[in-house]
């Protein structure tokens, strides 16, 4: 990773098994505390730790459906927002 480099960011086309894959990775990340993101041009590798926000959106129009999921945090223990209670069903 680039000296002084916060970011990274990566784009491509996946078939639902390597988003499953990736999605596999990315919550075996969050039990050990520790999740890398790289491709050929950088890495970041990040410490999420304590309370976690989060902001999962569905949405559909015509042909296109789209899912976003973020989560954020702080290094350092701050106040959390808490938020209703949130359902995921997987079939």
């Amino acid at each position: 990773m680039r000296q002084g480099k916060k970011s990274f960011s990566h784009e491509s086309l996946q078939d639902s098994d390597s988003i499953r894959a990736m999605l596999e990775s990315i919550t075996n990340g969050f039990a050990k505390g520790r999740i890398a993101f790289s491709d050929e041009d950088d890495e970041i590798v990040m410490e999420p730790r304590g309370l976690l926000h989060t902001r999962i959106k569905a949405g559909q129009e015509d042909d296109r459906h789209q899912i976003s999921i973020r989560v954020s945090w702080q290094r350092k223990d701050g106040l959390a927002k808490r938020k209703k209670s949130l359902k995921v069903s997987g079939g």
